[in-house]
């Protein structure tokens, strides 16, 4: 398989990026062919659709075993379920698939061809392997059970974010930043109402609490 693109992201680390695709539209990410790829042609008639597949590697999730069973953050992390009944990154081939919206394609940079996308769940410089046009009438299935990511209750958190620390975040990405904190961005067996959690999001460090239902955010570090 040969890499096409990677992602150009605001997630420099795996802490905080959306559970899955679509979720927060609010996100904007970069798509920049490598070399050998940016040829316009490959892209002529991508603009008369609105939406793409992904596939893509899990990068930082490669390993040389696997295991049939995994333990889902949906279910709090204390059930396993058969790992081919889940999105885990941790997967006999570490291959990620992603439903993205176009927002617009620059076929004149110095990168060659670069696709704008929202709502990417894909960490910076994440490699990308193909890229296909979603075709709602035979990828939508309004009528498709969702499993027990569908029957456990959202996630969602009320978000307490001074303003002190929101005019730190670079113009654009404060309300991205603030719906990706209300989907709980912490790990689902970690439940300590004192502990300080960080994240790094377009070029910033946020430092959070979370007590029961409510975030607060405590500090943000511009690390540029």
């Amino acid at each position: 398989m040969k890499i096409i693109a990677r992602i150009r992201s605001d997630f420099p680390e795996k802490f905080g990026i959306p559970r899955q695709s679509g979720l927060i539209e609010e996100l904007k990410a970069r798509i920049v062919f490598e070399p050998e790829y940016r040829n316009p042609d490959a892209l002529r008639g991508l603009e008369g659709y609105s939406h793409l597949w992904l596939i893509w590697q899990f990068s930082e999730a490669i390993r040389e075993s696997w295991s049939p069973t995994v333990r889902p953050p949906r279910l709090g992390g204390n059930q396993r379920v058969g790992v081919f009944a889940t999105r885990s990154p941790f997967r006999p081939n570490p291959i990620g698939l992603s439903s993205v919206k176009i927002l617009s394609i620059d076929f004149h940079t110095e990168e060659g061809p670069v696709i704008m996308v929202a709502g990417a769940d894909l960490m910076d410089q994440t490699p990308i392997y193909d890229i296909k046009p979603y075709l709602p009438h035979v990828d939508s299935h309004p009528e498709a059970r969702g499993g027990f990511a569908y029957e456990v209750k959202d996630y969602g958190l009320n978000v307490d974010f001074p303003e002190e620390w929101k005019r730190l975040v670079p113009a654009g990405k404060q309300e991205a930043l603030t719906q990706i904190l209300e989907q709980d961005p912490r790990p689902s067996y970690q439940q300590d109402p004192e502990r300080v959690y960080g994240m790094s999001f377009a070029g910033c460090e946020v430092k959070f609490r979370v007590e029961g239902q409510k975030l607060k955010v405590i500090q943000v570090i511009p690390l540029q």
